[in-house]
C-alpha cells in the first residue's frame, strides 16, 4: 500500500515529502509521518537549522508495525489486505520480527517488479490499483544509510507499537535506553505513517524522559536565580480548565484509583497531562493533530450514534486508549521517581563535581544522567496495576440512563395495553429522548442518538412473548434491532 495520499498534509507550513512534520512546543521533540528520501533530508535539515551540527546526534524512531520500502523516492508498506486503509494492528512485532519483514518484503517487491516487465503493483489507501514503473527500489535500512552520509550522527531505531494502546512496557524502556546520554539539546524525531496517533504517543514518552533531564539536571541550578520562582516550572502544577467535561480532563473510574495508589499520583497525572496536552491539538497549546486525553472523550460521544458494529468496534478502541492513558500517567510517576533518585542519589566521591555552591544541590549534566531502574521492574515494584487497568477499562457509562419516572410510565403503558398504547408509547419514548438528549447540537447525529434510544427502549419494554420472539429474529439475523422493523413486527396481523 501507498503511504502517501491525497489530503495526508493536515498542518500549516508543510514541509515538503515529509507529512505533518511538527516540533513539540518547549522540547527538542518532533512528530511527523513517513517522509520520502528527499523527505528525510528536508528534516533533517531543518531540525538542524543554522545552529545544530549536522554532524551532531539525532534520535529517529520509527513506530510503525509495518514493514517499508521505498519505490522511486517515495514509502510503500506491506499490509494484510483487510488493513488496507485502516489502522495497522498488526499484534505482537517486535523491531527484529520487521527488520526480518522488511528484507523480505524487499525480496518479494524485487521478484514481483521482474516478473512484472519493470513495474510494481500496489494499491492507495482507497484500494484503488496503481501500476508504477520502478526506476529505483530501496529498503528503508538503505535509504537511513544513504541519509547517514550527510548527517553521520543520526541514529534511527525501530519502536513498533500498536495504534489504540499503550506500547509494551519494554517498548517504553527502549526508548528510554536509546534517549540515556543524550543531551537536553539532542533532537529527537518520531513517525508513524501519518504522524497521528502511535507518532504522538512515542513524542509524550520521549518528552516526559526530556523532562527527567530538565528535572534531575537543571532544578538545583535554577533554586540558585534570584527572583525564580521555581514552583512555576513545574509540571505537577498545572491545571486544566475545570469548566471542561470530566471526561475531557481524564477523570475516569480507573484513573481516580490509580492516582490513589501511585506516590504522588496527582502530581503524575497532572504532569502526564501537561505533555498530553503540549502534543496535542492547538486548542490545548499544542501544534499536533491529536489530543490523546481529549480523543477519548470525543469518541465517547460519537458512540452514542454508532451502529451496534461500530459501537463494538468503537468500544474496544476507546478501553484500548483509556489503557494507553492510564500507563503514559504511569510512565509520568516512574519518570519522576527517576528523577529525584537521580538528584539524591550522587555518589559521595562524585557529589562535588556536580554541587552547587551556593545550594550544595546537584545540577547533573543531562548526558551523564542514568536511570536506577527499568519501567518494568517500576511495574513489577507497583504490583496491581496491570490488573487494575484490565478490569477497569471499560468502567464507563456506555449507555444514558432513562429517568425512572419516564422509563416506568413506558412499562405501564405497555404492561396495560401494549398495541393499544402504541401512539402514546412512541411519543413518550420520543419526548424523553428530546429531554436525555437535549445537551446535543442540533443536526444528522441528534437525530441517530434518538432513533437507536427510541429502538432500544421499545425493545425493553416488549410484552414479553414478543420480546423473545423479536430476540431470536435478530439472533437469527433474519432482522435488526431497528425501530421501524420492530414495529412492523409487532403491528403485523397474519392472514389466517
Amino acid at each position: 500500500m501507498a503511504d502517501g495520499f491525497d489530503k495526508i498534509q493536515k498542518l500549516p507550513d508543510p514541509v515538503p515529502g515529509c507529512p505533518n512534520f511538527r516540533r513539540v512546543p518547549g522540547f527538542k521533540v518532533y512528530c511527523c509521518g513517513q517522509p520520502t528520501i528527499a523527505g528525510f533530508e528536508n528534516v533533517l535539515n531543518k531540525v538542524c537549522g543554522d545552529t545544530y551540527p549536522k554532524d551532531g546526534p539525532i534520535i529517529w524512531f520509527n513506530l510503525r508495525q509495518e514493514p517499508n520500502v521505498y519505490v522511486n523516492g517515495d514509502p510503500i508498506c506491506a499490509r494484510p489486505p483487510n488493513k488496507i486503509g485502516e489502522y495497522a494492528e498488526l499484534g505482537a512485532i517486535t523491531r527484529d520480527i520487521q527488520k526480518a519483514n522488511e528484507e523480505e518484503f524487499l525480496k518479494v517487491c524485487e521478484m514481483r517488479k521482474t516478473e512484472n516487465g519493470g513495474k510494481l503493483k500496489a494499491v492507495d489507501i482507497n484500494k484503488k490499483e496503481l501500476e508504477i514503473e520502478v526506476k529505483e527500489l530501496k529498503s528503508l535500512s538503505q535509504v537511513i544509510e544513504g541519509v547517514k552520509e550527510k548527517f553521520p550522527g543520526l541514529v534511527h531505531w525501530r519502536v513498533p507499537i500498536c495504534n489504540s494502546a499503550a506500547p509494551l512496557a519494554g517498548d517504553f524502556d527502549i526508548i528510554c535506553k536509546t534517549l540515556v546520554g543524550t543531551a537536553i539539546n539532542t533532537p529527537v524525531i518520531i513517525n508513524d505513517q501519518v504522524g497521528l496517533s502511535r507518532a504522538t504517543t512515542g513524542c509524550v514518552v520521549a518528552c516526559l524522559f526530556k523532562e527527567f533531564q530538565i528535572s534531575a539536571s537543571f532544578e538545583g541550578l535554577v533554586e540558585t536565580v534570584p527572583g525564580i520562582n521555581a514552583s512555576l516550572l513545574k509540571t505537577d502544577r498545572y491545571v486544566m480548565n475545570p469548566e471542561k467535561d470530566t471526561l475531557f480532563r481524564g477523570e475516569f473510574e480507573v484513573v481516580k484509583e490509580l492516582i490513589s495508589k501511585l506516590k504522588d499520583g496527582a502530581g503524575a497525572k497532572n504532569n502526564a497531562d501537561k505533555i498530553i496536552d503540549l502534543n496535542g491539538t492547538p486548542k490545548t497549546g499544542g501544534t499536533g493533530i491529536k489530543q490523546l486525553r481529549e480523543n477519548i472523550a470525543e469518541s465517547k460521544l460519537s458512540y452514542e450514534i454508532m451502529d451496534d458494529a461500530a459501537q463494538a468496534f468503537l468500544k474496544t478502541k476507546i478501553m484500548d486508549n483509556i489503557q494507553k492513558y492510564f500507563y503514559m500517567i504511569v510512565f509520568a510517576a516512574y519518570i519522576r521517581e527517576a528523577a529525584a533518585a537521580a538528584r539524591e542519589g550522587v555518589e559521595a566521591d562524585q557529589k562535588a563535581a556536580v554541587a552547587l555552591p551556593a545550594s550544595g544541590k546537584c545540577s547533573i549534566p543531562a548526558a551523564q544522567l542514568k536511570l536506577g531502574k527499568s519501567f518494568v521492574t517500576f511495574l513489577s515494584e507497583n504490583a496491581g496495576l496491570d490488573d487494575l487497568i484490565d478490569t477497569g477499562k471499560g468502567n464507563l457509562q456506555w449507555e444514558r440512563d432513562i429517568p425512572p419516572a419516564a422509563l416506568a410510565n413506558l412499562e405501564g403503558l405497555a404492561a396495560k395495553d401494549f398495541k393499544g398504547n402504541l401512539g402514546k408509547i412512541i411519543h413518550d419514548i420520543y419526548q424523553t429522548a428530546h429531554v436525555m438528549f437535549g445537551d446535543m447540537p442540533q443536526g444528522d447525529h441528534k437525530k441517530r442518538a434518538k432513533y437507536r434510544f427510541a429502538s432500544k427502549t421499545i425493545m425493553r419494554i416488549l410484552p414479553a412473548a414478543m420480546k423473545k420472539e423479536i430476540e431470536g429474529l435478530i439472533e437469527a439475523k433474519k432482522m435488526t434491532m431497528d425501530l421501524y422493523e420492530i414495529l412492523g413486527k409487532c403491528t403485523w396481523v397474519e392472514i389466517k
